[in-house]
């Protein structure tokens, strides 16, 4: 069986696995493949809008967009049309344009793969082949909804298109040729799947054989490399979830769920030509050698971040355990230092800040950042351990928590839900539809407040959905990300390549989809804040909520004077403060014990 993951919501480098694992997941939902109608960068003229004919936020973005793909920048390119295809998911011209990015992105991310390039080398076409149908077989198997196999193999032509219009891959294939001989391959290669009539696993098979072949006899590329192409295209091109896995990529997902790592303990993403840190995780030595959230690396070993592709810079960033690394590092309104870090087993946490908030009052806080495979047994241990410091009321934050395993999420929503749903999926396959129940022995009765944000996503999702439905607690912060599907990860062929593939979708315990919806708080934090900040000089702010109906999913309403329900006090806010937890905590103190 596959393992399941609801997977992460962002598109970013997890570069504390120092594989540079790129885990890219989209703002959609997992839908039905997009055809590429722009296969190159060079054949933008060919679907382009005229711009009068898009809104202007529309034009700004598409324009901001083209500048990065012209310079070559297809990470910073792939995260602008993510954010905006969240925004904006029924724009035709940005998904053609992200689909593009991702293309791009994805053909130097494998091409600085060492796994990848091994590979290359040791696959005959024959064990390449065997290798691509292996990964059909298993979307036919698997695949959420009806694989469309011609748009599968039409993807695959685009991809070679963008390889051969590429120097880079070109070089690294032994191809000395180009001009018109290149120009004429890439036509016959795209207009190949036209011809057929694709409607199997088998046919997709067949016309990635003949492009391989093809692409031999023309100009002396390696069928091999071809195959690889249409592998890596397939799986991409599904849906924005779903994706092709390198062997050292498929190892770091492993890693990532178990909860270790080698490498500086450092999460990254791209921003401008430089790795912005996203998040330092306690106790690694990014941390221990003074490197902070919110700092950026522009140079690994003197090479400047700006001249290297994202993977490229990340790459610098992998080696041994023990060995060392020197980055320059900026924080923001400081200058530039030079530091240099020893690579070191990184031991991820899967809670963080558990503590008591206020011991007179008994509120307990727990940070989840993400879903692991020991996430439940831990924070069962941090329950007991509050709970003999006095706890009468926990907060569970999840604020940008990208989601993580499917279990792991269920298994901690059992802790808090005695009966009823937790969460259902379904999809294509019986065998994926399934509805995860709460189990009575075991349930915590304290009162529950969970905290989330527009980053929240997936297992997160999951959790908050679970909460909200069963009446168990309130939701608090700002509406969540929206994705709602499990992906399965699923190893291929002999390469220690693997794939992962949007198997089903989930839904709430009262069957409300969460794909490009998400979960919409009970208490709105954007509204009390605002609130609480215009009117500061007047005195104490109130934020009321009241019952929420079973068949309502808006925010209830945040203004006191509007809503009969019972009114809880925002306190100390300033710079300094968590202004969404100080709401949070208001909130829980109102909480009553939870009847089993």
């Amino acid at each position: 069986m596959p393992q399941r993951v609801p997977a992460f919501s962002r598109f970013f480098v997890r570069a504390f696995v120092l594989g540079a694992l790129a885990v890219q997941a989209a703002t959609l939902s997992a839908q039905t493949f997009v055809p590429p109608t722009l296969p190159s960068a060079t054949a933008t003229e060919r679907v382009s809008i005229a711009a009068e004919a898009l809104p202007a936020v529309i034009s700004g973005l598409l324009e901001k967009g083209r500048s990065l793909e012209i310079t070559g920048r297809w990470a910073d390119a792939l995260s602008l049309y993510e954010e905006a295809l969240h925004e904006h998911p029924q724009e035709r011209e940005l998904q053609a344009r992200f689909d593009v990015a991702r293309l791009h992105y994805s053909l130097e991310q494998r091409y600085d793969d060492r796994s990848f390039r091994e590979s290359l080398r040791t696959l005959r076409p024959q064990q390449a082949l065997d290798q691509y149908s292996d990964l059909l077989s298993k979307i036919e198997a698997h695949y959420f909804t009806t694989p469309p196999w011609q748009d599968i193999s039409r993807r695959g032509a685009s991809a070679m298109d963008i390889a051969l219009a590429n120097e880079e891959f070109l070089r690294n294939q032994g191809i000395r040729v180009r001009g018109q001989q290149i120009e004429q391959l890439r036509a016959e290669l795209s207009r190949l799947p036209s011809r057929y009539s694709i409607r199997s696993a088998r046919d997709a098979a067949s016309v990635a054989s003949q492009s391989a072949r093809i692409a031999r006899q023309r100009i002396g590329l390696s069928e091999t490399a071809t195959l690889l192409e249409f592998t890596a295209a397939a799986a991409g091109g599904l849906d924005h979830y779903s994706a092709f896995l390198t062997a050292d990529q498929l190892r770091d997902i492993y890693s990532q769920i178990e909860g270790n790592f080698v490498g500086l303990g450092v999460e990254l993403k791209a921003d401008n030509g430089a790795l912005l840190i996203v998040d330092v995780i306690p106790r690694s030595p990014a941390e221990q050698a003074g490197i902070r959230d919110g700092d950026r690396i522009t140079a690994v070993d003197g090479q400047p971040t700006q001249a290297l592709s994202t993977d490229q810079a990340a790459s610098l960033l992998t080696g041994a355990e023990g060995s060392m690394v020197r980055v320059t590092v900026v924080s923001p309104g400081q200058a530039p230092r030079d530091l240099t870090v020893r690579r070191a087993s990184v031991e991820v946490p899967s809670l963080e800040d558990v503590k008591l908030l206020d011991a007179a009052t008994g509120v307990a806080y727990v940070r989840i950042p993400a879903f692991q495979k020991t996430t439940a047994t831990d924070l069962e241990e941090a329950l007991w351990d509050l709970h003999r410091q006095g706890m009468r009321s926990l907060i569970i934050d999840l604020r940008g928590n990208p989601g993580g395993l499917l279990t792991a999420s269920v298994e901690v929503a059992d802790k808090f839900i005695a009966d009823g749903g937790i969460v259902s999926t379904r999809g294509r396959s019986e065998q994926e539809n399934f509805s995860y129940r709460a189990h009575r022995p075991g349930t915590w009765r304290v009162p529950l407040v969970v905290l989330i944000d527009g980053d929240s996503a997936s297992a997160s999702e999951i959790f908050a959905g679970a909460i909200q439905d069963s009446g168990r607690g309130k939701v608090v912060g700002t509406r969540s990300y929206g994705k709602g599907s499990v992906q399965g990860i699923f190893p291929l062929g002999k390469s220690g390549a693997g794939a992962r593939l949007t198997t089903a979708r989930f839904f709430s315990p009262l069957g409300h989809p969460i794909s490009n919806v998400g979960i919409t708080p009970d208490v709105d934090t954007r509204r009390a804040t605002t609130m609480a900040s215009g009117e500061q000089a007047n005195g104490p702010h109130l934020v009321a909520y009241g019952p929420k109906d079973a068949d309502d999913r808006s925010a209830t309403n945040i203004d006191a004077a509007a809503n009969n329900g019972t009114a809880v006090t925002v306190h100390n806010i300033g710079a300094e403060r968590d202004e969404v937890l100080d709401i949070a905590v208001e909130v829980v103190r109102a909480e009553p014990v939870a009847a089993l």
